[in-house]
């Protein structure tokens, strides 16, 4: 089995703040800290969370490495770190960003296949579901005019896949097959368990990172097809002082953190 390594953290403003004061980071913490780094290194565009974890992990980058990232608060306005509005963003002017790469989406899946197709739209067969969700909403356009990561509070076979019953966002097989693959870009799946990427030369899924306490074989077992494991696995990035004192105080001092993500 492989034995995860740690490895050597990003630079970022926050890396010279000490061992954090009071408790150990949590696995929530964790997730916040891998959805946030989701972010690094994108520069100016607008981030779209959907979530609690994928919201607070936006707000983090923001905070800390990612100056440059815009904001919305979820209609048409661009917000700052707390709140304060900094700009109008029109429909238009968010198309705009939309179909020119110029946003990074992070949204749920109730499926995930090895190359990143995604299904939010219905379980089973779709002439006759056994159950109905959201549709499939904007993960079509979102997924092939700009990055899209995904976020999965409870890692399960269920939700990672061997085929996804129905596609709502596109992956890197029908990406490449339709040859619309000019912004398609999926940087990181996150869950519970750890964090995923498609650094690999059929672009399927690969253990990018563990969250400390799970193992190798843990994630085999909740994952639903033969994912790529390099021999060497690192644990995913440890939080410094800076960053949980953020998240504690500033960003969620409610915790509800804790209530989204089990362990």
């Amino acid at each position: 089995m492989t034995t995860p390594a740690s490895p050597a953290p990003s630079p970022s403003p926050a890396s010279a703040a000490g061992p954090a004061p009071g408790p150990a980071p949590s696995r929530a913490e964790f997730c916040v800290i891998a959805c946030a780094e989701a972010w690094r290194g994108d520069g100016e565009v607008l981030a779209s969370p959907m979530g609690l974890i994928p919201s607070l992990g936006a707000r983090l980058a923001r905070r800390t490495f990612s100056p440059d990232l815009l904001l919305t608060d979820g209609e048409a306005l661009l917000v700052g770190p707390d709140g304060e509005v900094e700009g109008w963003l029109p429909y238009r002017r968010h198309l705009t960003m939309v179909t020119g790469g110029r946003r990074h989406v992070m949204m749920g899946a109730s499926q995930l296949d090895r190359y990143g197709n995604q299904n939010i739209s219905c379980i089973g067969d779709w002439e006759r579901p056994t159950r109905q969700l959201l549709g499939v909403r904007g993960a079509p356009v979102n997924t092939v005019n700009n990055p899209v990561s995904y976020w999965v509070p409870r890692h399960s076979p269920r939700v990672f896949v061997e085929r996804v019953d129905m596609v709502s966002g596109v992956g890197y097989d029908r990406a490449a097959a339709a040859g619309v693959t000019r912004f398609h870009r999926i940087p990181r799946v996150v869950s519970d368990l750890g964090v995923f990427d498609f650094e690999t030369p059929d672009r399927s899924m690969r253990l990018a990172s563990l969250h400390p306490g799970v193992t190798v074989g843990e994630v085999r077992a909740a994952t639903g097809f033969a994912l790529a494991v390099p021999e060497e696995v690192p644990y995913t990035r440890r939080p410094t002082g800076e960053e949980l004192r953020l998240i504690r105080d500033v960003l969620d001092p409610q915790g509800r953190r804790e209530r989204e993500v089990r362990g």
